[in-house]
């Protein structure tokens, strides 16, 4: 029996370099698994939505999917949109099953992608020790997903040993990524470093590199893309799926 194939489903922005870093993701991850059908939807925005790739996958004669919301905190669009339109379309494909596979943070693996990201951004492994970090995500109205980012913020800071982590939001709540980076400038850091919990390019990102630059941080990294630390994440969360529901029930049921 064929695998289950993997269905992305992203946010979604007006900016094309988000859909353009979502196709990345998954060029990688096929690589990485050769053979396995890995299919890209969105939220919204795009023309690839999450109905018309299940459509897709079901005129094509796929029988069973696992869905993977790429999405860094389990908030609003995890807890609501995904399964809300998973539902709907299921309803009209019954010879379709869909296995939800968890978000993907937090997990070591998007810790050791930022930290990638910062290397590739020039910080040398010796400056560790000197430097504050500001962990800068989207923001959520949510405040379970906020307090996984302020969870994430300290874990790292733990295990790495940087002198300080803070964590900074672009949207929904305090603080942001300029006060963040101010706060730790006070209480005397040597060097503050941004580093973006965001996946792809997009408004959001933007209004976090703003805020660095604004507060005068000696570093931004890139948004964690298509790290390998990224695939390799999805690629868990899609075994977890598929060991944790071996008997796949349609959605739909």
């Amino acid at each position: 029996m064929a695998d289950p194939a993997l269905l992305i489903i992203a946010h979604g922005s007006r900016d094309p370099r988000h859909p353009a870093t979502v196709t990345a993701i998954a060029a990688r991850l096929r690589s990485l698994r050769p053979g396995l059908r890995v299919e890209t939807s969105f939220l919204d925005f795009q023309s690839a939505t999450v109905p018309r790739a299940l459509e897709r996958l079901h005129h094509t004669g796929v029988r069973e999917a696992v869905a993977l919301p790429l999405l860094l905190s389990r908030a609003f669009h995890a807890k609501t949109d995904i399964p809300s339109v998973l539902r709907e379309t299921l309803h009209l494909l019954p010879r379709l099953s869909v296995t939800p596979a968890a978000v993907l943070g937090p997990h070591p693996l998007l810790r050791a992608a930022l930290e990638r990201r910062l290397r590739e951004a020039g910080l040398r492994p010796g400056d560790i020790g000197s430097t504050g970090v500001v962990l800068a995500s989207a923001g959520s109205s949510d405040p379970e997903a906020n307090a996984v980012i302020a969870e994430t913020a300290r874990e790292w800071r733990r295990t790495t040993g940087w002198c300080a982590v803070r964590p900074a939001f672009a949207s929904a709540s305090p603080p942001g990524t300029a006060d963040a980076v101010r706060a730790l400038r006070a209480e005397g850091a040597r060097r503050v470093v941004v580093s973006p919990y965001v996946l792809a390019p997009g408004r959001l990102p933007d209004r976090i590199a703003q805020g660095a630059e604004e507060a005068g941080a000696d570093l931004l990294a890139p948004v964690l893309g298509d790290a390998p630390e990224v695939a390799e994440l999805i690629a868990l969360r899609y075994d977890e799926a598929r060991l944790a529901h071996p008997h796949r029930v349609p959605l739909s049921a």
